[in-house]
């Protein structure tokens, strides 16, 4: 424990120097990544009124998998096999919800299905995202301007940079700027896949937040995006869930697929699905029928892998790359009930 007020102020400046920051009464506020990856924000009277403040924000050493969201009951595996198909035939999504709702969890979750020959960029302004080290991946984070104002990047100077790296994926921490979601979503129109996070509550507030100010994309763009994932907080138990699992139609609006009934902790089905399934269907060639025996599989490897207790980033991103590689290999092994030890 700290225990005085120059305690304070001796480690936010101590902090500061590590990092290339400072923190003075011309200064008094400080926000820093550490090299731990985590982050730090500082505070120091006569701003903070009470006294010089530190903030850590702590990041979870053992990221979120889809493993962990179905056993905490945060997603159905019949929900997370649609967004899987989803993910594997490259349609961009967006991932909605309010503060601390599990948003970057659920980026994080969608990005264990990309395929294991794929290059993927990631830009967020905090290294939250991990991905499995065999994957071709360039995480990328932005730089804050040092004390003269030089020196910073935005998340919109590496969006544009990460268009000339030839990348087939592309993973952004958050929209927040016009400018931004410009960019991102004309990198949807040329082709790219694009997963991303923005504050709303649900998949119709998502559309209205991106078609307003200030962000204000115009309508007609928003068809470029084919899925939107809203996750929740319940206020009153604490509990993380996804909330609605939505597709965008050709007019630009959303309809519902799945929603949470709170009362039940249930995702149900509501709407069917029309645009998601017509543009794999169009793109692959795949019917309506085999779609859905890709997702009845899909549900069954993952009520598998729960089961057989895979749950780390590398061990997911094994069985995924078993799947689009090896398919028939994963299929004897899931409808057999080997363990998961058989796919080495």
């Amino acid at each position: 424990n700290l225990q005085s007020e120059d305690q304070i102020k001796h480690y936010a400046a101590m902090i500061g120097r590590k990092v290339g920051r400072q923190i003075t009464i011309m200064e008094p506020l400080m926000d820093a990544n550490l090299t731990t990856g985590d982050r730090v924000n500082a505070t120091i009277s006569p701003i903070s009124l009470n006294g010089h403040t530190i903030t850590l924000r702590k990041f979870a050493s053992k990221p979120w998998t889809i493993t962990d969201f179905i056993k905490s009951g945060s997603i159905s595996p019949a929900a997370a096999s649609m967004i899987w198909l989803a993910i594997q035939y490259e349609l961009s999504t967006l991932i909605a919800g309010g503060t601390a709702s599990g948003k970057t969890s659920m980026l994080n979750v969608v990005s264990n299905f990309f395929p294991p020959n794929q290059r993927i960029i990631s830009i967020e302004d905090t290294h939250e995202i991990q991905l499995p080290k065999f994957l071709h991946w360039v995480p990328m984070i932005t730089r804050l301007p040092n004390p003269e104002g030089k020196g910073g990047v935005s998340m919109l100077d590496l969006l544009v940079n990460s268009l000339r790296m030839r990348p087939d994926r592309i993973i952004v921490g958050e929209i927040r700027r016009k400018r931004e979601a410009a960019v991102l979503f004309e990198a949807i129109h040329t082709g790219h896949s694009v997963y991303a996070t923005l504050h709303a509550n649900s998949a119709s507030e998502t559309i209205t937040r991106l078609t307003s100010p200030p962000i204000d994309i115009p309508k007609t763009m928003i068809p470029a995006l084919s899925l939107i994932i809203v996750q929740y907080r319940n206020r009153r138990s604490g509990l993380r869930r996804t909330f609605q699992i939505a597709e965008i139609l050709p007019d630009g609006n959303a309809s519902v697929l799945m929603q949470l009934d709170i009362n039940k902790d249930k995702l149900i089905k509501q709407n069917r699905s029309t645009a998601l399934f017509n543009s794999i269907e169009m793109y692959t060639g795949m019917s309506r029928k085999v779609i859905q025996k890709d997702i009845d599989f899909k549900e069954r490897v993952l009520n598998w892998m729960v089961k057989q207790g895979v749950d780390s980033v590398d061990t997911v991103g094994r069985v995924m790359a078993e799947y689009y590689t090896n398919q028939g290999n994963l299929k004897q092994i899931v409808l057999a009930n080997r363990p998961f030890s058989s796919l080495s």
